[in-house]
């Protein structure tokens, strides 16, 4: 799946091994490298598990269409869709079948 980060600085982070590890410390810079390398061999977003350790897990409310993979609790990757316009199921749902890219957005503790 292609890959882009919601900014310049958040990029330079994830990207950047020393960053990375400054940012969210040793143990988060590894899952976070560990989740980036899932997102970016899956073909498409079904294809990024849904049981842990990654589980990927659509959001809700104010997060809607949004997606987030699990870091170290309570801590999650967001992400979302970046397809315009967004490939949607005859039931209106996003079809992760056909999501090929994806927007970083964050790294947060939504809950």
């Amino acid at each position: 799946m292609d890959i882009i980060f919601g900014n310049k600085a958040l990029g330079r982070n994830l990207n950047q091994d020393r960053r990375l590890t400054r940012a969210y410390g040793a143990p988060m810079a590894k899952k976070i490298k560990l989740r980036l390398a899932v997102l970016s061999n899956a073909p498409t977003l079904s294809e990024v598990p849904t049981s842990p350790p990654d589980r990927r897990h659509q959001l809700k409310g104010d997060r809607s269409g949004q997606y987030a993979v699990d870091l170290i609790h309570p801590r999650r990757l967001i992400f979302e869709p970046n397809h315009e316009p967004l490939p949607r199921r005859a039931d209106g749902g996003i079809d992760t079948d056909q999501v090929t890219a994806i927007r970083i957005i964050e790294v947060t503790d939504y809950h």
